[in-house]
């Protein structure tokens, strides 16, 4: 095998089965990489067998990309950018500009870094920007958000639960309030479309995985497997797994589709709890009736029977 730089995501494998006694050759080829790109891992950041902690082996292998990146660009090239910067020029047209000129490349990201960057020592450059908005730090698309634990990723979810064929495969969302204010745990059930609401006060993984567990308790039996985003606030998800004795998979990093029957049904959501609602404001009872006029409403997806109708397999008596 070619070497190939280890995601985040592999790093926190390492460290769980570090901790089982799995070998480094077993370690190779569970997460399916070279063993001496195991050994150069421990080797770089690891202190002793034990002692191998995932968190900073991702802090410091950013450091040194960093560091790298620092060195490629000379500093000639710096002061033709600051000349360039103190004509106002933006620096997505100093990055095209250098380009042309056949220097060594820049782009627009890095000169935004080395501004803000020069704005952290005291320096003026951020002046010559025409929008001076505060700096927002990059989250990066594998960053964990709270998760110190492996997960299952979707690509390990049984294929019947994509194909729609059985009750009891779920997927989890949550709704936020206007200015952050509470938030609305949405669950539902891909193949009847049923859905479950919750009100919550905040979206803490302590209170979302209470919820989902209260939530789903009186459908037990009709849950197979949950499928959520990589959101914080389902760090819980090994307590809501076991005490609902389900397979709970994670959607990848801004792959909104492989949760489109969750997404949908928020969208429906929306038609009665407008964004940017105060949800401080939403009574449980309010929530509680959007959830059964979803589940009584005919869907063209399910035949224009109901969700109620498809999930228990019995008629409903709707309401005026």
């Amino acid at each position: 095998m070619s070497y190939r730089q280890l995601t985040p995501e592999k790093r926190y494998q390492i460290g769980a089965y570090l901790r089982t006694g799995m070998t480094k050759s077993e370690i190779a080829r569970e997460i399916r990489v070279d063993r001496s790109t195991i050994t150069r891992e421990l080797r770089r950041n690891a202190s002793g067998r034990w002692k191998y902690n995932p968190s900073r082996a991702i802090k410091a292998a950013r450091e040194r990309h960093e560091n790298k990146r620092k060195k490629q660009i000379d500093c000639e090239t710096w002061m033709r950018v600051e000349a360039l910067l103190n004509l106002q020029w933006s620096p997505e047209q100093i990055s095209k500009r250098l380009k042309l000129e056949g220097r060594r490349e820049v782009s627009h990201e890095t000169i935004y870094l080395y501004i803000y960057r020069d704005k952290q020592e005291g320096g003026l450059l951020y002046l010559n920007l025409r929008r001076r908005h505060r700096y927002r730090k990059r989250i990066h698309k594998y960053c964990k958000r709270g998760f110190r634990d492996p997960r299952r990723p979707i690509a390990e979810r049984p294929l019947i639960v994509e194909m729609r064929l059985r009750t009891g495969d779920w997927e989890a969302d949550t709704i936020i309030g206007g200015r952050q204010n509470g938030a609305v745990l949405s669950l539902v059930e891909r193949k009847s479309r049923f859905c479950l609401l919750q009100k919550v006060s905040n979206r803490s993984a302590e209170t979302i995985a209470a919820a989902a567990c209260r939530k789903l308790r009186s459908v037990k039996d009709k849950v197979l497997t949950i499928t959520s985003d990589n959101g914080s606030e389902f760090a819980g998800h090994k307590k809501i797994a076991l005490n609902l004795n389900a397979d709970f998979f994670f959607a990848d990093p801004y792959s909104a589709w492989q949760r489109g029957t969750n997404e949908n049904t928020n969208g429906l959501v929306r038609q009665y709890i407008p964004k940017r609602s105060d949800f401080s404001l939403l009574a449980d009872q309010s929530v509680q009736l959007v959830e059964y006029r979803l589940n009584t409403r005919p869907r063209k997806a399910l035949g224009f029977k109901t969700p109620y109708e498809v999930f228990f397999n019995q008629p409903v008596a709707l309401m005026t």
